[in-house]
C-alpha cells in the first residue's frame, strides 16, 4: 500500500533515502544524492540493512552476532555521513534495519512521508547493476512508492555536479 507523500507541504522538507552498503558503487550514490540534496535543499537518509543470520544461531551466539553487524553498519554511516556533511554541509539522518533489504527499504519509505525519491547506483562489474537496482528497475518498477535515480556506473564524477 503506498501512502501519501508529504514532502513538499508546509512543515515538511523532502529527504533523499540512499542505502549504505559495502558495495563499491554505494559511495557513489552517496555522493550524488549528497549534491543533489545540496543543490535542493532535501534532506538524507542513510538506511543500512543487516541481513538476519541464518537458522537458529546457539545460544548467545545470534546476539553476538547481530551486535558486530550493528556495528559494521554504524561505521558505513560513519563514513557515509563524512561525505555527506563534505559535499552538502549537514548531518544526515541514520537508520539500521534488519531484514530483507527490499523489504526493509519499503518500510522506511511508507514510515516516513517525507522521502520524495531513492538514489541507487548501478555496478559495473560482472555480477549485474546490484540486487536493488535490479530489484527496483525490474519486478516492482511500476509499484514503487516513490520515484528512483540510478547513478550510471559509468558516469564521471565530473559529471555529478552538472546531473545532480
Amino acid at each position: 500500500m503506498a501512502f501519501r507523500r508529504r514532502a513538499y507541504e508546509p512543515g515538511h522538507r523532502p529527504k533523499i533515502l540512499i542505502i549504505i552498503d559495502d558495495t563499491p558503487e554505494c559511495a557513489r550514490a552517496a555522493l550524488f544524492a549528497a549534491r543533489r540534496a545540496r543543490r535542493s535543499g532535501a534532506n538524507i537518509v542513510m538506511l543500512a540493512v543487516i541481513e538476519p543470520p541464518d537458522g537458529q544461531p546457539w545460544l548467545g551466539i545470534g546476539d553476538l552476532m547481530q551486535a558486530e553487524a550493528e556495528v559494521e553498519a554504524g561505521e558505513r554511516l560513519d563514513r557515509a555521513a563524512e561525505l555527506v556533511r563534505r559535499e552538502a554541509g549537514f548531518e544526515p539522518e541514520r537508520v539500521i534495519r534488519t531484514g530483507a533489504a527490499s523489504e526493509e527499504v519499503m518500510a522506511l519509505i511508507e514510515a516516513d512521508e517525507d522521502i520524495a525519491i531513492l538514489v541507487l547506483a548501478a555496478g559495473t562489474g560482472k555480477e549485474g547493476p546490484g540486487p536493488l537496482v535490479s530489484l527496483i528497475a525490474g519486478k516492482v518498477a511500476a509499484s514503487f512508492p516513490v520515484p528512483v535515480t540510478i547513478v550510471p556506473g559509468g558516469l564521471a564524477e565530473a559529471d555529478f555536479e552538472a546531473l545532480a
